[in-house]
């Protein structure tokens, strides 16, 4: 039943939702999953004991009672977030995403099977584990394909049987990708299957699973699957605004880990020095906004900075999110071998050099800074350091080029499109800034064709971008 040929690049399918982001099989988890460009979402499929299907993974809600025994209203008192299945398939239609169904019960197949086709969603899989799930589908008349969940240590071909899929829950293995081989494929394509793979969230082995025949992988991180390319005919690169500030808490490592792992160029951060001369990354001069603290940001120590909650503000999941330090963020990058946009705040430009150096990651980096003594400090400590210019600072753009030698010059939406046109393929790279999302200044921004793009809402951007580019 399913498609002959294996998709030109993998689905993204989000393991329970984006559930990195947001707590595992909720309705937030599958709008984060949908915001990260998800194909597909996994959810896990139970039914109550008045035979409404629900989104959940466990047997048991976490005060014991088994979820076969409740009623949804009772079930909904236990978990205030655990959807229907019915609201899931809803919010999938709505956003245009693809269901990859778990199906924990027997009781709840068809149900989701009637709930799905009446939604018209696609694409669809629809598996479990229990083999009497993919023979209640086929009595049921299921149009869609059929997914055989295989265990480690079984065989995927006896396991799966006749399902249309092969889905390889096998990521407690050190190299799982090394198992991916082409005698699997041959087996696998000459019986009529497809492969679909475990959830992965290491960017080193998802960049070897990616390159293999596989028709979706499963991600908790769902961006991870297929990075961000820029189009072929327009290759800019995109910084990202604090991180992922939309979907993690700004300045903070989940906020950049999920950047880095959709494929974007560049995270934008802001660095302070505390009271002991460390460097934490903090956007205001005070704590209050965004975390659990109060008080000046520079008279507080890194050890007492670190105790701090950074990450409630945002959202109840990320509670217990902490400040990081610019040494975590170096470390960050060199995992995904990304970029980053420094921006001293009170951090004074030595400190900062210093282990920017140490690192080795001076190229991966460029700096900017209000404070114009720190940028000509910084450029007499290093003539190599890639350092930013705002156009808006200086009546002309020679002045912003010359006044220490600028490697990159920022603009904004409503800037002369010649002066951006007249870096086009000099040494000095041009930049847009916006914090918007309106599609016209999307729209406006592309069509000036700068080689960088600073954002709020890198998602989102990239979307559109790739509409725009394509026609």
């Amino acid at each position: 039943m399913i498609a002959a040929p294996v998709p030109p690049r993998p689905w993204s399918i989000a393991h329970r939702g984006a559930s990195a982001y947001a707590p595992e099989n909720t309705l937030a988890a599958f709008r984060k999953a949908a915001e990260l460009g998800a194909d597909m979402w996994e959810a896990d499929i139970r039914s109550t004991a008045d035979g409404v299907a629900v989104v959940y993974h466990d047997a048991t809600v976490p005060d014991g009672r088994a979820v076969a025994d409740l009623s949804r209203a009772e079930l909904l008192e236990a978990l205030p977030d655990c959807p229907t299945v019915a609201e899931m398939v809803a919010l999938a239609a709505e956003l245009g995403a693809g269901i990859y169904a778990d199906i924990k019960d027997l009781s709840a197949t068809v149900p989701t099977l009637r709930l799905l086709e009446e939604a018209e969603i696609e694409p669809v899989v629809l598996g479990a584990f229990d083999v009497s799930v993919v023979d209640t589908l086929r009595e049921a008349g299921s149009r869609y394909p059929v997914s055989g969940l295989v265990p480690l240590g079984a065989d995927p071909f006896d396991h799966a049987g006749e399902a249309d899929v092969i889905h390889l829950c096998w990521e407690r293995m050190d190299r799982p990708q090394d198992t991916l081989t082409q005698d699997l494929f041959e087996q696998a394509f000459a019986r009529g299957q497809r492969v679909v793979l475990w959830h992965e969230e290491d960017p080193d082995r998802m960049a070897d699973i990616r390159t293999k025949p596989v028709t979706g992988i499963c991600s908790d991180m769902p961006e991870l699957v297929n990075p961000f390319v820029p189009p072929s005919e327009y290759p800019f690169g995109i910084v990202c605004h604090r991180g992922a500030n939309g979907i993690a808490p700004e300045n903070t490592l989940p906020a950049f880990e999920c950047a880095l792992a959709a494929g974007f160029d560049f995270i934008e951060l802001d660095l302070h020095v505390t009271a002991d001369e460390q460097i934490v990354v903090m956007h205001d001069d005070t704590l209050d906004r965004t975390t659990s603290g109060t008080g000046t940001v520079w008279e507080q120590s890194m050890e007492s900075l670190r105790r701090l909650d950074a990450g409630e503000w945002f959202d109840p999941y990320f509670a217990g999110t902490g400040l990081p330090s610019l040494g975590d963020v170096l470390s960050l990058l060199r995992k995904y071998g990304g970029g980053a946009y420094l921006e001293l705040k009170s951090a004074p430009p030595a400190l900062v050099l210093r282990q920017v150096e140490e690192a080795g990651l001076l190229d991966q980096v460029f700096f900017w800074s209000f404070n114009r003594e720190f940028l000509q400090e910084l450029r007499r400590l290093s003539p190599e350091a890639r350092i930013m210019a705002r156009r808006q600072d200086y009546p002309t753009l020679r002045e912003a080029l010359e006044d220490y030698d600028a490697d990159i010059l920022e603009f904004l939406p409503n800037h002369e499109p010649l002066e951006v046109a007249s870096l086009r393929g000099g040494a000095v790279r041009s930049m847009i800034a916006y914090n918007g999302a309106d599609p016209a200044v999307y729209d406006r921004m592309l069509a000036m064709r700068p080689d960088l793009f600073n954002l709020d809402q890198p998602f989102a951007f990239s979307r559109h971008a790739r509409a725009f580019v394509h026609g």
